[in-house]
């Protein structure tokens, strides 16, 4: 990531539900967007949406001036524009939670991954990975809850950041 260089940085003009490989100028690009949560409703700026999602700290739970979700579902979006693939590691306190969490996340970043993993009792720490397709559950000791995305980007001027741990209710309708 060139920290200084968000705010030159421009989305892809491609948005499609499913992962799409397109060359550009020799570039491998890859779109992809939940129709459900495509529209960029505050007209973010990169870097308007790295610092929102900064304020997630691995280490601390700083819930206190955490920013509403429609705002952090937009900032997350439109920062993955900019990465070739995201990496996801949830945090839950059950399976099914995990689980849930993950295919929500999955489906608004526009991918498919395996959800037949299993189940263990007690909290659990699931991570996908796209480019591989693989995705594994194991117990987890830890006491944060929340999903990880690691955006993974092979290009300059890409974004190669962790945010998280994310709310795991993030993509999930709201009642």
């Amino acid at each position: 990531m060139l920290g200084n260089d968000f705010g030159r940085l421009q989305p892809p003009v491609l948005q499609r539900q499913q992962p799409s490989r397109c060359s550009l100028l020799g570039w491998s690009l890859v779109t992809r967007i939940s129709p459900i949560f495509m529209q960029n409703k505050t007209n973010l700026t990169v870097q308007e949406a790295h610092k929102i999602l900064k304020a997630f700290d691995c280490i601390n739970n700083n819930t206190a001036s955490t920013p509403n979700k429609a705002l952090i579902r937009e900032a997350l979006l439109l920062t993955t524009d900019f990465s070739d693939y995201e990496i996801l590691g949830i945090c839950a306190d059950t399976a099914e939670q995990g689980i849930l969490a993950l295919k929500s996340y999955a489906d608004a970043l526009g991918y498919e991954p395996n959800l037949n993993i299993g189940a263990i009792a007690g909290p659990v720490y699931i991570k996908f990975n796209p480019k591989t397709n693989l995705c594994y559950i194991d117990s987890y000791q830890g006491n944060h809850r929340g999903v990880l995305v690691s955006c993974q980007s092979a290009y300059d001027g890409g974004i190669n950041e962790m945010y998280g741990h994310l709310p795991l209710d993030l993509f999930l309708a709201e009642a």
